[in-house]
């Protein structure tokens, strides 16, 4: 038996060793029938095969949560373009030596939002500090999309603590660099956002929305219609930073519209401090 299992495995490998070993050595894979298809990235690429990659995503990041045990998330999302209070005071620096009105303005925009990078820290660090008391089954896990910014805020705030903290990151044409704060464990990468968003929520116990666009509209935007529409358990959502949402979005007038219902309005909450947003957790799971 065990026989037979070592001379299998070694197949593998050895299969597996001849495609990196090509790449190694900087040699293009050329299709070859004879390949075995787990290690034939010729074939797993084809269009035919999307279905096997979509499953891949799904298992990978799943399973080694489940062997680090983490088994509730807090999802934090928010720009990857606001800087830390650092970069801002680097940027102010930068700006009044060159005496340009336009890195002025810029400057000063940096350092208004870089209060944002602070507000995500502060909240990972009263998440950590709570799981940090509790039995490993119930610690909350901080989960961001793992690049820079606010995420990379949220992340640092666990990492400060101690805690292991999660990163869904998505391999896009920019190229979004992991943050240096995330659990290296805990770090994957995606190519299908539809994958990275089911994980966002699998684990998730709450959902914090900091100022974003286009990619933090998208996924806030889609967690509410799952929330609105009983595809998932009601969690609570918060949108931190009243004054930007509600001029980012006109809530009322959607309700004016008809486009939702009064009561949807009841899915989200508006937070203004990293205290209240963890208190509004706190209470919804009666901790």
């Amino acid at each position: 038996m065990d026989a037979k299992t070592d001379l299998k495995d070694a197949h593998m490998a050895d299969a597996w060793a001849d495609a990196h070993a090509c790449r190694d050595r900087g040699e293009a894979l050329q299709p070859n029938s004879s390949r075995l298809a787990f290690a034939d990235p010729e074939f797993l690429m084809r269009r035919e095969t999307r279905g096997i990659r979509f499953q891949l995503e799904m298992l990978k990041p799943d399973l080694e949560q489940q062997a680090q045990n983490i088994q509730h998330t807090v999802v934090v999302f928010g720009s990857a373009r606001m800087p830390s209070p650092e970069q801002a005071e680097a940027k102010m620096a930068a700006a009044l030596a060159s005496g340009d009105a336009t890195q002025l303005a810029q400057a000063e925009r940096a350092q208004r939002q870089s209060r944002y990078y602070q507000a995500a820290r502060q909240f990972a660090h009263l998440v950590a500090r709570h799981s940090a008391c509790v039995p490993p089954s119930q610690r909350m896990v901080i989960c961001t999309g793992g690049g820079p910014g606010l995420m990379e805020a949220a992340n640092r705030g666990a990492f400060e603590e101690g805690a292991p903290t999660v990163g869904l990151n998505i391999a896009l044409p920019m190229e979004q660099k992991s943050n240096p704060y995330l659990t290296p464990s805990l770090t994957f990468q995606f190519h299908y956002f539809a994958m990275r968003k089911m994980h966002f929520l699998m684990r998730a116990k709450a959902l914090v929305a900091f100022p974003g666009g286009f990619g933090t509209l998208d996924e806030l935007f889609e967690v509410l219609t799952l929330i609105q529409t009983n595809k998932v358990k009601a969690l609570p959502v918060l949108l931190y930073g009243s004054d930007y949402w509600q001029k980012l979005i006109n809530f009322d007038f959607l309700v004016e519209e008809g486009a939702i219902a009064p009561e949807d309005k009841n899915l989200f909450s508006f937070v203004d401090s990293p205290e209240l947003a963890w208190a509004q957790i706190k209470n919804f799971y009666q901790l």
